[in-house]
């Protein structure tokens, strides 16, 4: 900080332009390294891909227990309690997502687009950085098939270690 910032008496004072781009180019915090670390990790991507994610399988999920409990079938209880977990497994997942995406200054946005496209796509903000995020439908439902396999597989484990 110079001596003459915040002395009002020079603000209306004319200067070259070379000398404003001197200034601004000895005073900007902008390096090749803070750039660096603008750009999301493959860690934070995969966050990000987290955050699009999870709030679709909490759709479907909530759908199927929906259909479950409306249904005659005999466990339906059963089936509904075990979709009711799964779907509290999601949501804490998809709460901690967001939590670290916030400490990490991310935040992700999603594109106005039909509901008939190909491809989903999300803009983020990280760190100052702009990007673009899109994911194709087709590898999303085989991520979320992925993953509710994941948690299925989770549950079954703890209710037998409950026997």
């Amino acid at each position: 900080m110079s001596k003459l910032d915040g002395n009002e008496r020079w603000k209306s004072k004319m200067l070259l332009t070379e000398h404003v781009e001197g200034y601004t180019e000895r005073h900007t915090t902008e390096t090749p390294t803070t750039r660096a670390k603008a750009v999301p990790s493959s860690e934070e991507l995969t966050m990000i891909r987290d955050d699009i994610m999870l709030p679709f399988m909490m759709t479907m999920v909530q759908k199927s227990v929906d259909d479950i409990e409306r249904s005659t079938n005999v466990l339906r209880r059963l089936y509904a309690q075990a979709g009711r977990a799964i779907l509290d497994q999601i949501s804490a997942d998809h709460f901690v997502i967001r939590r670290d995406l916030k400490q990490r200054n991310i935040r992700v946005i999603p594109y106005e687009t039909d509901s008939a496209a190909a491809v989903i796509n999300y803009e983020y903000y990280c760190r100052g950085y702009r990007g673009e995020f899109g994911m194709i439908r087709e590898h999303l439902r085989s991520q979320i098939a992925m993953r509710l396999a994941k948690y299925t597989a989770d549950l079954g484990a703890v209710m037998k270690g409950g026997q």
